[in-house]
């Protein structure tokens, strides 16, 4: 079926937006095609720096032109617990490599913090950095020049959108990503917030908000709630860069080893030594990208994705805005109620038929674009499978025709909302994003007096002190990417959360950033222009009439727009909030940072 109008339209503008930049881009991979991955040419000092720790076989493989060399860039450490399965990766590719000719090597590590141990610390304001950190990264282990292709290893919030900007920009070689997969389902994710709001009150204390957690975050693997690291999951496998039926696999699992194998075999098998050439740069291009934008959508997928998207999107030679967002949001339907959108885990989602079932119903009605290149060799309506072990062999078979758990995943025919999860907020305050699949149509319209604090720890001792008590839209500023790094603000979802279950209406305004898991609380979240810029939002003050209209996607200042207009800018010394933790190391970082709605990103 070919793809709806609206898909197409927003896909036709991207492409031209990006005629320029795309052509440089793909110029730029062409010449470097040419130029790299020469062995047999390298000095041989060079050369044997590179091999020396490799077995006599390896040295004598990768002393010649012949055999293909792989490459593993990997996000492993044990503190994470959903890429702690990544330690025993590195073998088991290596293995599947040796099987059919090659060799392979860790050509480098990236970092990957845990957003969740930071939230509320001082270590969450290097969080987005880490992203173009990984990138750069990233970079550098592929800069020996000693790889055919590569394997990425990564799963979470900043670590998946930091190796695709890397892995674009080294877009000539070819690329498979591995993920590991989400731990088994543990204390559902509904009780465990409940529990948490309840401590906020007092009415349980700390040894009870612990269990809760340490049951809902129990065992090696991703997080079971739909925030940023499963929405990675989904993006690289509905763009075609995971292999089938891979991304919700739990780790230690024959499945899910029998993935990682093939995933080695495919990698290898895309290189430019064969006939089947395909690089990373050629599958992402503006259709996978509108793909991954529908997926989001259909998905009810994390906020964070409104930067993260951009950001891989120009490390492609691609302009995407949110505007591109927006729009394929109003010709999405929300196909997924997942935690916070509803009360299942990724589990349930992927036993109710998964990515597989999902890709093939966003097909089925012109919602994503088939003629795609994928790191599988099909276009994308080979997507639409299980992966299976089938007689100890991995094997795919057609997704369900329906889902297993209709309250979790339903059809394009009976969508739970016609429009997607994520809404573009205009008005006289600026631009903003809304996630609007977890907040219910009976929220998703406040009108308050504004209460403004400059950084989440204030808006929070507010609340212990007992002095938000009625209607209210909770004002934080001086949260976005130039002043701090942009840090999420999801401690403070509890609190409103609780204001909002006392029966007052509430909502709030920052230029931070809220969790991959923004919940039931309407959220204006992303503010630009940023208070440290002088935006709007820096004249905004106590008592200030302001709504929020998630329905309209308006987010507005009531009164009298020549004094607003008048009125000088708020500043803040953000000195103590510069150093600490490592943060001083990263003035280079807030100097340069680009706009939330261009990444927010150093590159650009």
């Amino acid at each position: 079926m070919s793809v709806r109008q609206a898909i197409q339209d927003v896909t036709d503008r991207i492409a031209a937006r990006s005629r320029d930049s795309r052509r440089e881009y793909l110029n730029r991979l062409e010449a470097q095609r040419e130029t790299s991955v020469h062995r047999a040419h390298l000095g041989c000092g060079n050369l044997a720096h590179a091999f020396a720790a490799c077995t006599p076989a390896e040295k004598a493989a990768l002393a010649g032109s012949k055999t293909l060399n792989l490459g593993i860039v990997t996000s492993y450490n044990d503190m994470l617990s959903a890429h702690q399965p990544y330690q025993f990766y590195p073998d088991i590719i290596k293995e599947a490599a040796r099987e059919i000719g090659a060799t392979a090597q860790v050509a480098g590590g990236v970092p990957a913090m845990c957003d969740g141990v930071t939230q509320g610390y001082a270590g969450m304001d290097l969080s987005l950095f880490s992203r173009d950190v990984i990138a750069m990264s990233t970079a550098i282990a592929l800069s020996h020049n000693m790889f055919d292709a590569a394997v990425y290893l990564g799963i979470c919030d900043k670590i998946v959108p930091g190796l695709m900007i890397g892995a674009l920009t080294f877009g000539h070689l070819p690329a498979v990503f591995v993920p590991a997969g989400p731990m088994p389902s543990g204390l559902p994710n509904e009780d465990k917030s409940r529990v948490r709001q309840l401590f906020m009150e007092g009415k349980v204390g700390r040894a009870e908000l612990l269990e809760a957690e340490s049951k809902s975050y129990h065992s090696a693997g991703t997080c079971t709630f739909y925030g940023t690291a499963n929405s990675n999951q989904m993006l690289m496998e509905i763009m075609g860069l995971h292999l089938p039926g891979a991304s919700f696999i739990n780790p230690g699992t024959p499945l899910r080893d029998a993935l990682t194998r093939e995933a080695t075999r495919r990698a290898i098998s895309l290189t430019d030594q064969g006939n089947n050439y395909t690089p990373i740069g050629h599958i992402v291009d503006e259709k996978a990208i509108v793909n991954a934008m529908v997926g989001l959508h259909a998905t009810g997928g994390s906020t964070n994705h409104t930067m993260h998207i951009i950001a891989i999107a120009a490390a492609a030679g691609l302009k995407v805005t949110w505007d591109d967002m927006s729009d394929l949001s109003d010709a999405t339907p929300l196909l997924a109620r997942v935690y916070p959108n509803g009360v299942a885990d990724v589990n349930h989602f992927n036993a109710a038929g998964g990515m597989g079932f999902l890709i093939k119903e966003l097909l089925s009605d012109g919602y994503l674009h088939e003629d795609v290149k994928t790191v599988w060799g099909t276009g994308l309506s080979g997507y639409g499978v299980e992966a299976k072990l089938i007689e100890d062999k991995l094997a795919h078979t057609p997704a369900p025709d329906e889902s297993a758990l209709p309250k979790v995943l339903t059809s394009v025919k009976t969508p739970f909302q016609t429009s997607g999860g994520l809404k573009l907020l205009t008005g006289n305050l600026g631009r903003s994003v809304i996630k609007v699949s977890a907040v219910k149509p009976e929220h998703r319209i406040v009108e308050a007096r504004a209460r403004v604090f400059h950084g989440q720890q204030a808006m929070q001792d507010a609340f212990k002190a007992g002095e938000l008590t009625g209607d209210v839209i909770a004002v934080v500023r001086f949260s976005g990417p130039k002043a701090m790094g942009m840090p999420e603000l999801h401690k403070l979802t509890p609190a409103l959360a609780i204001l909002q279950d006392r029966g007052f209406k509430v909502a709030l305004v920052t230029d931070g950033r809220m969790s991959g898991a923004s919940g039931k609380v309407p959220a204006a979240i992303h503010m630009t222009p940023e208070a440290m810029q002088g935006g709007p939002i820096a004249k905004i003050r106590d008592g200030d009439l302001i709504r929020l209209d998630a329905e309209a996607g308006t987010l507005t200042f009531l009164g009298d727009q020549a004094e607003f207009d008048a009125r000088p800018s708020a500043s803040e010394d953000l000195t103590n909030e510069h150093w600490g933790t490592g943060r001083e190391l990263f003035a280079g970082f807030r100097a340069l940072v680009g706009a939330a709605d261009h990444g927010a990103s150093v590159f650009s």
